[in-house]
C-alpha cells in the first residue's frame, strides 16, 4: 500500500510532468516569437528597407514609364467572405441646392461604408495570427479593440519604396491564360522562375508572383473566390528567409487554395505576417507589367493613415 506521503509524491511528480510538458508545447509554439528585430518592433521585415537600397532600385528606371498595380474597387469588386464595398454620394451640387455666395460654387460630398481588406490591398500585422498570437508573440487582447487595432494598425507602416521583383509563375509553369486553382508554389520553383527570368531576390524587395488569375475576377467571379494558385509553406517560408519586405500576387489570398495540405487554410498568412513580419499584397495588378516583359521595378507605395486599420486598399506604383 501506498502511504499518503508516497501518494503526495506521485501527485506531485504527475503535476510537475504535466506542466514540464505545457511548456515544452508552449516553447514548440512561440518558438516563432520574438521577432529577431527585436521584441519591441513593430515594423518586422520592413526594417530592411534602407536609403541605399532606394537609391539601388531608382537606378531602375530607364524608361519613366508608371504602371499602377491597383485595380479599381467598387460594388461588383469580387470579395472575401461578407466583405462590401458601399459608396454614397451627397448633391450639395444639384439643381435644389442654392450655389455659394456671389462665386456660385457648388460640390458634392461621399460617404464611404466599405470593408477596407477588399480590392488591391495590402495586410497588416494585426490581420492574421497564429493560434491567437500575432506578430512579435503580441496577443489579441494586445492587438484588439473595437475602434481599430491598439497594435499594428496599418496606418504605422512605414512607405515602401523599393525593388520590385514580378516573377511570371504562369509562364515557367507552362500556363496559357491562367494557372489552375490549387497550383502551389514551392522554393524550387520559385528559384526556377527567378532563374528563368534572369533575375536575383535579394533582402528588402517586393517580390509580387503572376498567374493570371486576375482573369478569373471578371469571366466568373464566384469561380474566382472559390479557389486560386498561390504560395504553399516551403514558398512563403523561402520567401520570408531572404529578407524580402512584403509578398504579393494577382489573386485575392496569395495561398495556394485549395492547399495540397487538406488540414491547412491559409498557411501562408500566418508565416509571412505573423512569424516574419512580411507584409502580403493581394489583387495586384500585374497583366501590364507582364506584356512589356518587366521582371526588376521601383516599387512605390504610400498607404493611406486610417488610424487603427488592420488592411488597407492601395493603390501601389512601379516605375520602369
Amino acid at each position: 500500500m501506498l502511504s499518503i506521503n508516497g501518494i503526495k509524491c506521485r501527485l506531485f511528480v504527475g503535476v510537475l510532468l504535466t506542466i514540464l510538458a505545457s511548456s515544452s508545447v508552449f516553447a514548440e509554439e512561440g518558438a516563432w516569437y520574438p521577432s529577431k528585430y527585436g521584441a519591441a518592433d513593430t515594423i518586422g521585415a520592413l526594417n530592411n528597407l534602407s536609403a541605399e537600397g532606394v537609391l539601388n532600385a531608382a537606378k531602375l528606371v530607364t524608361q519613366g514609364k508608371i504602371y499602377e498595380l491597383g485595380g479599381v474597387t467598387g460594388g461588383d469588386t469580387p470579395a472575401y467572405g461578407h466583405r462590401n464595398f458601399n459608396l454614397i454620394m451627397y448633391p450639395h451640387g444639384d439643381e435644389v441646392s442654392p450655389p455659394l455666395g456671389k462665386s456660385q460654387g457648388t460640390s458634392h460630398d461621399d460617404y464611404l461604408a466599405t470593408w477596407l481588406g477588399i480590392g488591391t490591398q495590402i495586410d497588416g500585422f494585426a490581420h492574421f495570427g497564429i493560434g491567437h498570437r500575432y506578430y512579435n508573440g503580441a496577443t489579441a487582447a494586445d492587438v484588439f479593440a473595437p475602434s481599430g487595432a491598439k497594435k499594428y494598425g496599418t496606418h504605422e507602416i512605414p512607405a515602401i519604396v523599393t525593388r520590385g521583383v514580378l516573377l511570371d509563375m504562369l509562364t515557367y509553369l507552362g500556363g496559357t491564360e491562367m494557372l489552375p486553382a490549387g497550383t502551389a508554389f514551392d522554393e524550387a520553383q520559385i528559384r526556377g522562375a527567378a532563374k528563368a527570368q534572369g533575375v536575383s531576390i535579394g533582402s528588402g524587395d517586393v517580390v509580387i508572383l503572376h498567374t493570371g488569375w486576375q482573369a478569373m475576377a471578371t469571366k466568373d467571379p464566384a469561380a474566382f473566390l472559390a479557389g486560386e494558385p498561390g504560395l504553399d509553406i516551403g514558398g512563403a517560408e523561402y520567401l520570408a528567409s531572404l529578407g524580402v519586405v512584403a509578398v504579393g500576387a494577382d489573386t485575392w489570398a496569395l495561398d495556394a487554395i485549395p492547399n495540397p495540405d487538406p488540414e491547412q487554410m491559409f498557411p501562408s498568412h500566418g508565416i509571412l505576417l505573423a512569424k516574419h513580419g512580411v507584409h502580403i499584397l493581394e489583387n495586384i495588378q500585374t497583366n501590364e507589367l507582364i506584356a512589356d516583359g518587366v521582371s526588376e521595378f521601383l516599387f512605390v507605395l504610400g498607404i493611406p493613415k486610417f488610424e487603427g486599420a488592420v488592411q488597407m486598399v492601395i493603390n501601389p506604383i512601379a516605375i520602369r
